[in-house]
């Protein structure tokens, strides 16, 4: 079965409507840079306390202090961490002392083969890799949420490569989500724009890509 992540969560309906179809996984996020989705962490918290246990709740985090991520994340109590920029090496284990039942989900940004060493290496620190389109080099960094499809093929290796999940991100949606699934075999799917209209979550386009890969 695969696994189905709705991301960009802006209130408590959006998180209803898409655990009423089906997702097993919801994301939301907090500052960033750049990108779509962003809402307060007070809002985080609120929803994700109201989720059910049964499912999973990311905070995207931007931080790279593991100080500041912990204390971020205790704040917003989700189940999992995804981490969308790059840490120190020292980062991993502290974030698993402080926080040991709290899911470490590193985001690895698909540019060149670099990225599939790069996740090979981080793999055996984290629980879950999310393999997502992005440039963290620009001056504004881009650390998810483009809306664009990334190299298909450095993905596939990388879940080939690595003994952890792996969810797929970036320019998903009801028409290309069945052959990504097909193609490079993910643990989950990652999906934000793809399944929303001017910015919010469409009925129409969410159970159409829910479909397109049951």
């Amino acid at each position: 079965m695969i696994h189905i992540k709705i991301c960009c969560i802006a209130n408590i309906y959006e998180a209803q409507m898409a655990i009423d179809h089906g997702a097993s996984a919801i994301g939301l996020v907090s500052a960033m840079p750049s990108g779509p989705g962003v809402i307060d962490e007070k809002l985080i918290k609120n929803i994700a306390a109201q989720v059910p246990k049964s499912i999973s709740t990311f905070l995207l985090t931007s931080k790279v202090n593991p100080d500041d991520i912990i204390q971020q994340h205790r704040y917003c109590s989700t189940t999992t961490l995804q981490i969308v920029d790059s840490l120190p090496d020292y980062a991993y284990p502290v974030l698993k002392e402080k926080l040991p039942d709290v899911k470490l989900v590193q985001v690895i940004h698909i540019r060149n083969e670099n990225s599939v060493e790069r996740a090979i290496t981080i793999a055996p620190h984290v629980d879950m890799l999310l393999l997502d389109s992005g440039n963290p080099d620009l001056k504004v960094k881009e650390l998810g949420g483009t809306g664009r499809t990334h190299n298909w093929n450095l993905s596939k290796e990388i879940v080939a490569s690595v003994d952890k999940p792996v969810f797929l991100a970036g320019g998903l949606n009801p028409e290309n989500a069945r052959e990504a699934v097909d193609y490079v075999m993910p643990y989950g799917l990652d999906v934000c724009s793809g399944v929303r209209t001017n910015g919010k979550l469409d009925k129409i386009k969410l159970y159409n890509f829910m479909k397109a890969v049951s």
